[in-house]
């Protein structure tokens, strides 16, 4: 099982990209989003894979982050999710928003994604909402992006030093998110609904810290009346 790649970005096409480990060609699907944060040709590249095989086929799948290999997984568990069609729908609402968009129900989030029906887009919610809690509880330990800084590339000309990669702000929501679930969950709430309660708030602010969203979905789960 190829689970990571490091190389030199080669070529890339609509829906994929050509990475060069040490002279081998590797063909690597990715998302839109994916392929948008690519460097330029040339440079490092590194991505966590997944080996899709089939019975006249295999083909990779590449994911900057193990939080969206992991999602990636989890939509082909439903019918009619093929690994491409699940790349369509992370490439349009990212793991974070795809978590939110099950967690929550909000089926038109999730057919604004190509190819995906209302029927579908239904039956990810029905078959996913009670799991996306347990992703989206490992937070920052599934953030974190896959790194090429180890990889010694020879440029055909010289190229500035990288400079220091700032904080991920993506990892920085999800650790805050997995803090809150996991306090929510401690203080005796059941894990749907504390994940219901932090996708709602993490929706409506998206930059709340840990304390913050903790109080805010306090309050949600707080008994009405």
């Amino acid at each position: 099982m190829i689970g990571k790649l490091s190389g030199r970005l080669d070529w890339r096409g609509a829906d994929h990209v050509l990475l060069d480990v040490r002279g081998v060609g590797y063909i690597v699907y990715v998302s839109d989003r994916t392929l948008a944060g690519m460097p330029g040709l040339g440079e490092a590249v590194s991505l966590y894979t997944e080996l899709v095989v089939r019975e006249d086929l295999l083909q990779l799948f590449g994911f900057p982050t193990m939080m969206e290999k992991e999602w990636h997984k989890l939509l082909t568990t439903v019918q009619g999710v093929g690994a491409k069609a699940a790349m369509a729908i992370l490439g349009t609402l990212g793991p974070d928003g795809a978590a939110r968009a099950i967690t929550l129900g909000d089926q038109r989030a999730i057919q604004s994604a190509p190819g995906v029906g209302p029927k579908l887009a239904q039956r990810l919610i029905l078959e996913l909402k009670s799991k996306a809690g347990s992703i989206m509880a490992q937070g920052a330990s599934l953030s974190v992006v896959a790194q090429a800084d180890d990889l010694v590339i020879e440029p055909v000309e010289p190229i500035a030093r990288r400079a220091p990669q700032p904080i991920n702000p993506a990892q920085s929501r999800a650790s805050a998110s997995a803090d809150a679930l996991s306090a929510l969950v401690n203080l005796g709430y059941g894990q749907g609904d504390a994940a219901m309660a932090v996708a709602t708030v993490v929706s409506d602010q998206p930059e709340a810290t840990t304390a913050n969203l903790i109080r805010a979905c306090l309050k949600l789960l707080a008994p009405k009346g």
